[in-house]
């Protein structure tokens, strides 16, 4: 037996059925990047969930139920990366071979998401790692291929006149070094749990890492409600930016001004609002690592 626990059984007709839902979806979350891409086209803001997160456009498309469903025999899924043929039943299935393999993943993402859970929301950062992130740099020197829109002088002034509280590691590595000294906060690649918290639009575009990084261990719905997450935080995280996004396809170009009072109080409530979308993702994501975490045990006690 490839694996120790009980499987749901999936016929052709589910199979076919979930694959064209996927793929259909995946068209309207994802396909628009790949068509940029043939064309050889870039995009500011919507690029970032496929440059700075790793996981490539083919592989989002691919439907994964998730470990313990068993796929009919000759499924596609059989060549795929995590996935084996049962020589007993001719069936295709993610062994507990491949999830012994990422037992620390599934631990690690489990403790970093459980932590982040238990904390308040905390929604007073008011986008600053954006700003962080170029203070000290002349315009052409900054990390997107935008102007700034307060120019570089102005968006020093904004660094150096608020309280900067980034908690989430992966933005704060990108600070500027005259920046850095400016976070009351010092998060590390090695202490993420210690300091991630669930109001933070970073922590919530994770998510969608935590949930590809698991994959084919977790279903393929659970991934792209994550992107679909992500791309929509990405888009405030930009104009809530010191960026100036006029003329950008797609994206309202309108700034969130944080550096005003009316600015901070709606980039509050939008972060809010994305923390209250992320809780049930999460949670899901959580329960998923708590099953394969159960399952693993199962499997070693065999």
């Amino acid at each position: 037996m490839l694996a120790a626990v009980p499987t749901v059984v999936l016929d052709d007709a589910d199979l076919a059925g979930r694959t064209l839902a996927h793929e259909a979806r995946w068209e309207r979350l994802v396909g628009p990047y790949a068509k940029r891409r043939s064309r050889g086209e870039r995009h500011p803001v919507h690029d970032f969930l496929f440059t700075y997160y790793a996981e490539r456009p083919g592989r989002l498309r691919r439907w994964h139920p998730g470990h313990g469903v068993s796929l009919p025999a000759g499924a596609p899924h059989a060549a795929w990366r995590g996935y084996a043929t049962d020589p007993a039943t001719g069936r295709v299935v993610v062994p507990d071979t491949f999830l012994a393999e990422r037992r620390v993943l599934v631990t690690t993402l489990h403790r970093l998401l459980r932590a982040t859970e238990r904390r308040p929301a905390h929604t007073g950062c008011f986008g600053l790692h954006e700003w962080a992130m170029v203070h000290g740099q002349a315009d052409g020197d900054v990390r997107h291929a935008l102007p700034l829109r307060l120019g570089s002088a102005g968006t020093d002034r904004v660094v150096e006149g608020h309280r900067i509280a980034c908690s989430h590691f992966d933005a704060f590595r990108f600070f500027t070094d005259s920046a850095r000294g400016l976070n009351t906060l010092r998060p590390a690649s090695e202490d993420r749990a210690d300091f991630e918290q669930p109001g933070c639009l970073h922590a919530g575009m994770d998510l969608y890492k935590h949930a590809y990084r698991l994959s084919p261990l977790v279903d393929s719905d659970l991934v792209l409600d994550c992107f679909a997450l992500a791309a929509d935080i990405r888009v405030l995280d930009m104009r809530a930016s010191p960026y100036d996004l006029t003329g950008v396809p797609g994206v309202d170009p309108a700034p969130v001004r944080i550096e005003t009072a009316d600015g901070k109080r709606e980039y509050a409530a939008a972060q809010a609002a994305f923390a209250a979308r992320a809780a049930p993702l999460r949670r899901r994501l959580a329960a998923w690592c708590e099953r394969l975490l159960e399952a693993d045990a199962v499997a070693a006690a065999t």
